[in-house]
């Protein structure tokens, strides 16, 4: 049984986060207030933490950045907001991914599943014979190398590691080249369709996979 620490200031939502996860049989602990989690989290071992952003002690940007000077535990955070600001923001304070409200239990279920898997193979993301290994800085299938640029090999990593999450050229630029980047939507095509041709040359189906929003942006799906 995975355990989940459960944090947010509206018990209802707490309840309702738990009657999505505990028929899939995990282990729920709840909690409403920011230091309180903190101390759950430095004394006992979690498999993943859900996050509330709009808390009043300590709202949930403050308390991922505290998390992260001591824990490497997954977090995804939960938020009403959809602000392309504010989850990029919660990805770069160290989150692992963000879901918005009102939660689709379905959603919910395959990013906690997806994390867990991908935490589970450290820093591997593997669909159907495509690897992205970031310690060795290298994308391989079957075994077979394929060279990217830094800035390719970075994007490709994380829409891997975001399946099926929507990511628009705007966020892209802000999460890859850095929030003040002077970069273009033109550049991000650039660098998905060379991307796109070096990954098809190898054999692997890459169309199935990368996909193209049109009007938003693009996702990986698996």
């Amino acid at each position: 049984m995975k355990k989940v620490l459960l944090i947010d200031d509206e018990k209802r939502m707490l309840n309702l986060l738990a009657l999505y996860l505990r028929p899939h049989h995990y282990d729920c602990i709840k909690v409403q207030q920011a230091n309180e989690a903190l101390e759950y989290i430095r004394e006992e071992t979690f498999d993943i933490v859900l996050l509330d952003i709009m808390m009043p002690e300590m709202n949930g940007w403050e308390l991922c950045r505290e998390i992260r000077r001591f824990s490497n535990v997954p977090i995804i955070m939960v938020s009403a907001r959809e602000e392309k600001e504010d989850i990029i923001k919660g990805l770069k304070l160290g989150a692992d991914d963000y879901i918005t409200k009102p939660i689709d239990e379905g959603e919910l279920l395959a990013r906690i599943e997806a994390l867990l898997r991908r935490n589970a193979r450290g820093n591997q993301i593997e669909t159907n014979g495509l690897l992205w290994d970031e310690e060795r800085y290298e994308l391989t299938f079957k075994n077979k190398p394929i060279k990217l640029t830094p800035k390719e090999f970075t994007m490709a990593g994380h829409l891997m590691k975001h399946s099926n999450q929507v990511f628009s050229r705007e966020q892209l630029i802000d999460l890859i080249w850095g929030i003040d980047s002077e970069t273009e939507g033109r550049t991000i095509d650039s660098h998905v369709r060379n991307m796109r041709d070096k990954i098809r040359r190898a054999g692997f189906p890459i169309d199935d996979h990368f996909k193209t929003v049109w009007g938003v942006g693009y996702k990986w799906i698996i």
